[in-house]
């Protein structure tokens, strides 16, 4: 059975993932621009999908009361993509990420769930600062970080992703 909603826009809600979205994260994430943008889980199968969910969304839902999120749009419950707030090792400050099926790229939905999440993080769970990273190939990536009033301001390599990653912080440090 899905999560309840937790996150509501105009076309779109965002929920905890549970086991049963597997499939659609063993997709997500196999997927070759997951693969290039984001980085290879090693996902062999659905059943690494649902150790991914399980280890991973809702541990840290349990720990931080906030993780990756579901996105599906509202017209017929299709799920897009993710998007929602990290707190990883090696930053300071919890992240925005976000990934969605290629099909669903160009049509304003990570913008509006971005937003979303960000509204979230600031006004329901009190978060003094939300930052973001990103490859520097991400063209795509780096423009609705610069949408969403974000800035590149450093660059950070975290172990658990060992590259070099762009960090955008809010612009003149304000937050949302």
């Amino acid at each position: 059975m899905p999560a309840s909603p937790l996150i509501t826009t105009e076309r779109l809600t965002l929920r905890w993932l549970v086991l049963a979205d597997a499939p659609f994260i063993f997709d997500l994430l196999t997927n070759p621009s997951w693969l290039q943008y984001i980085g290879d889980k090693g996902f062999k199968s659905v059943e690494d999908a649902r150790n991914y969910i399980e280890t991973g969304p809702v541990a840290m839902y349990e720990r931080c009361g906030h993780g990756l999120y579901l996105v599906e749009r509202k017209e017929d419950g299709a799920p897009l993509g993710l998007c929602g707030l990290i707190k990883r090792d090696g930053l300071d400050d919890v992240d925005i990420g976000y990934g969605f099926m290629p099909q669903f790229w160009a049509q304003g939905y990570a913008l509006e769930s971005s937003l979303a999440v960000l509204e979230y993080g600031y006004q329901t769970l009190g978060l003094p600062r939300i930052v973001a990273i990103t490859s520097d190939d991400n063209a795509a990536s780096m423009r609705l970080l610069e949408k969403l009033g974000l800035r590149h301001t450093a660059n950070v390599r975290l172990a658990a992703i060992d590259e070099d990653m762009l960090l955008y912080t809010p612009a003149d440090g304000l937050c949302i």
